[in-house]
């Protein structure tokens, strides 16, 4: 799944997002609307982890989440 896909699907990917990403509040979630940046980000904030990491771990769950 790239970030077009993601963002054009949402909707349907969110719930995996929320279970991947637990501290992510339901407000983050309204607040990333598929944009991937922000949810970098919101992931960085929640977890604390680095720029890199995030992304690469939003990158993995592009991978394991190919789009339909």
């Amino acid at each position: 799944m790239n970030a077009d896909v993601f963002k054009g699907q949402w909707h349907q990917v969110k719930g995996a997002v929320k279970a991947k990403w637990g501290k992510l509040t339901d407000d983050d979630l309204d607040r990333v609307s598929g944009n991937t940046e922000t949810l970098i980000g919101r992931i960085q904030e929640r977890y604390g982890y680095a720029r890199d990491q995030a992304k690469r771990e939003v990158d993995g769950f592009f991978a394991a989440h190919p789009a339909p």
